[in-house]
């Protein structure tokens, strides 16, 4: 192996040095520049001697040197110039995938696993909950914090498990709250098999070493009113109503509401079962609304088995909406029978 962990290297076409903190197979390593961790193919980096040596200057020439005393030129008269460091672009949070392959028997190179890392674009530090679910059942959960620019290792996932219909759910949160922004911020992304391999296929085409999904690009606003209604001007010649501007100050929506009365409020043991259910079904036509408006493809209401008041009152309001394109109330490996999965068309 040409290159060890440890290890000091050139990246080729950004002229940076960094350090080597993984072999990622026969062709790929990780590497460390201040702090950033990123993959790169062997054919991108070298050793940096050759840079050094040519770069090294023993002694100044003279037209670099200022004018100094009595017409004279000393080293230590040099001003020194301070890095000018350019603010960094902002693109949002992102989820990268990083292919780990192996030569089989024939030759053949194969996707063995996936690295997951959390790429933080964005000048704000977050606290994270992440939790990876097949075929709706958990399988791996972690919390932790995300800096600003900052490259986070999630974990490994061995590739055949893309069969079974994972789904990376997110929730954000500032790591420094702002009164002007939302408390959290929830969103997942679901991967289909067509989906991963016409990106494998890309990537190779591209000679790239990963390929992303964007999280979110800005953390949303707080809304202080969460009615949804919109008033219609009673002129003809009001602006038209941008829905895409409008979505950006929204609460952001959840693909899970639990309507249990106990997670919807600490005060709920003097309310009467017509108050439960009236704060019950609000809240469900609160988080319905918000679905419908950040054109959310399906939403699971958690509201329990008991009597089947709170599920029947459910359902028939459902009926009656024209963006619902199915909901079934079907044994769920998170909620057995106490819970509805919505599914809308627009």
């Amino acid at each position: 192996m040409k290159y060890q962990v440890g290890d000091i290297v050139l990246i080729l076409h950004s002229n940076e040095e960094a350090k080597v903190v993984d072999i990622l197979g026969d062709k790929m390593l990780m590497v460390d520049v201040e702090g950033v961790a990123f993959p790169v193919y062997m054919d991108q980096v070298d050793f940096p001697y050759f840079k050094r040596f040519t770069e090294k200057k023993l002694f100044p020439s003279k037209k670099d040197l200022p004018a100094g005393r009595h017409g004279k030129q000393y080293i230590d008269e040099l001003r020194k110039e301070k890095p000018v460091q350019e603010p960094k672009a902002e693109s949002g949070v992102w989820l990268s995938f990083l292919p780990v392959t192996e030569t089989d028997a024939s030759g053949d190179e194969i996707v063995k696993e996936l690295k997951l890392h959390l790429l933080n674009q964005t000048n704000y530090s977050y606290s994270f909950i992440y939790e990876l679910h097949f075929f709706g059942k958990p399988d791996f959960d972690l919390n932790n914090e995300l800096h600003p620019f900052e490259d986070f290792y999630l974990h490994d996932i061995v590739f055949e498990t893309m069969n079974d219909n994972p789904s990376f759910e997110f929730k954000f949160s500032l790591k420094q709250p702002d009164n002007k922004k939302a408390d959290y911020y929830e969103t997942s992304l679901r991967l289909k098999p067509k989906q991963l391999f016409a990106k494998l296929k890309d990537l190779k085409e591209k000679n790239e070493a990963t390929f992303s999904f964007k999280l979110f690009e800005t953390y949303p606003d707080k809304v202080t009113d969460h009615g949804l209604d919109i008033e219609l001007p009673v002129s003809g010649y009001a602006k038209p109503y941008d829905a895409k501007k409008a979505r950006q100050h929204l609460e952001p929506a959840l693909s899970v509401i639990d309507l249990h009365i106990e997670k919807l409020t600490n005060d709920w043991r003097h309310l009467s079962n017509a108050d439960i259910l009236n704060l019950q079904l609000k809240t469900f036509e609160k988080y319905y609304d918000l679905a419908i408006v950040h054109l959310q493809p399906s939403l699971t209401v958690i509201h329990g088995i008991g009597e089947g008041v709170l599920r029947n009152e459910i359902h028939d309001l459902l009926r009656a909406k024209k963006e619902v394109k199915s909901f079934v109330n079907q044994y769920h490996p998170l909620y057995g029978f106490g819970a509805t999965e919505i599914f809308f068309q627009y």
